[in-house]
């Protein structure tokens, strides 16, 4: 056998955003990249801030031997630089020992799952989640526990109740989230921390709350992100700046324990060690001294606004239904009514096999927008069949070009 079966199973089921993403490659090639909408990837398109090429530049022209081996947490005065960041979001003063530098969001989520789970350890998320965070608890041996959103995508503390046990130890939150943009306000957030609290103690055992932050920059209208360390003090939280500095390649984010955790120098001692365990060793020595420079700057935010406003505006006017977006660059449609292919899909599928009247219309439908070139992605790869995403980080002019399809495939749709 060439492969386990655990990867063989998840390269199956692997992320609707990268085969949506793989679709879009082919349609390029066949009809030319102007003629294809491509919703598909959060890759932000705009350039970092002209500051970082000048950072990047002094810091090449004078690193010497600046390249080797450092504590495998981060270079001391680069955490020291981003607690200070760290401090002024939460709300809190997090000293630098409670910062652990890490290779991405992504790479920070796997270090602090590993760090905390053992065998059968259950990890709640909220529906819709981010793909691949199935993939990250399987992997560190956890039980991937979700549960459903209340209206308008808020946080379902009844379910999120019913989801506790013993064997708890995390919950997932992504704010801004991504696919809907919805921002936890503080009062959810802080009902939220009660609820674990009073869990905690009863279960003799308390979770620990994951903030998966990297849309924390992007916002829109004022709005801010609260506090999640101040809603409850068992805080992880974990960013990167390949968003808000658009260096999504360059791998580069950390992890802030909240300084009100009962056991946070035990956390960041076996993060620290678990950055060995994963081959991380150490988040790249040249970004790490770039971004603790970079801690005032940010992309183009302005820009990600605007064309969400312009895609929001068009899609409306052709009569699709979406809440409105709080941060990051993402539109979370439903699914369009059509009798006639909900009786098609459930003719091939048989009956619904979840709550959802709309379970397959979604990537039905995504399948419908292909045949107009647009790419976006079925809700059924965040848990939420019945929507689909729509990835904004694209040029205006594609975005203005794709409305005349987005309204001819509304249009055929309806008709089935």
């Amino acid at each position: 056998m060439a492969v386990s079966r655990q990867i063989k199973e998840n390269t199956e089921r692997s992320s609707w955003i990268r085969r949506m993403f793989e679709e879009g490659i082919k349609l390029k090639k066949e009809f030319g990249a102007d003629q294809v909408y491509d919703f598909s990837l959060g890759n932000p398109d705009l350039p970092p801030p002209s500051a970082f090429d000048t950072v990047l530049a002094a810091l090449a022209r004078n690193a010497g031997s600046g390249h080797g081996y450092m504590p495998n947490a981060g270079y001391p005065e680069v955490r020291a630089a981003v607690a200070l960041k760290a401090s002024r979001e939460q709300g809190l003063s997090i000293p630098a020992d409670d910062i652990v530098m890490t290779v991405g969001a992504a790479g920070g989520l796997n270090v602090i799952l590993k760090t905390i789970l053992d065998p059968g350890d259950e990890v709640i998320v909220i529906r819709p989640w981010f793909a691949e965070y199935y993939f990250y608890i399987q992997n560190h041996q956890g039980s991937f526990i979700d549960v459903p959103s209340g209206p308008g995508f808020s946080l379902d503390l009844e379910a999120i109740r019913g989801a506790l046990t013993l064997r708890t130890a995390a919950l997932i939150i992504n704010s801004p989230n991504n696919p809907t943009g919805r921002i936890y306000p503080k009062a959810e957030l802080e009902a939220l921390g009660a609820l674990l609290t009073e869990h905690g103690r009863a279960a003799g055992r308390m979770p620990y709350l994951i903030a998966d932050e990297p849309y924390r920059q992007i916002v829109y209208g004022g709005v801010e992100v609260p506090s999640a360390m101040l809603a409850y003090p068992e805080t992880i939280v974990v960013t990167s700046w390949s968003k808000s500095l658009s260096l999504p390649g360059e791998r580069i984010g950390y992890i802030a324990v909240s300084p009100l955790c009962a056991d946070a120098k035990a956390l960041v001692d076996g993060m620290a060690m678990v950055t060995r365990i994963l081959g991380f060793v150490n988040a790249p020595a040249l970004m790490q001294k770039a971004v603790a420079q970079l801690l005032d700057e940010k992309a183009d935010v302005a820009s990600y606004e605007r064309r969400g406003r312009l895609l929001a505006d068009g899609l409306k006017a052709a009569g699709y239904d979406f809440p409105e977006p709080m941060g990051a660059f993402y539109l979370f449609p439903r699914v369009p009514d059509s009798p006639v292919l909900a009786l098609a899909v459930e003719a091939i599928e048989g009956p619904s096999r979840s709550a959802s009247p709309t379970l397959g219309l979604d990537v039905a439908f995504v399948m419908h927008l292909k045949k107009y070139n647009i790419l976006g992605v079925p809700g059924v790869g965040f848990g939420q069949p019945g929507w689909f995403r729509l990835s904004y980080c694209v040029s205006e002019k594609t975005i203005r070009d794709s409305i005349p399809a987005f309204a001819r495939a509304m249009e055929d749709w309806r008709r089935g």
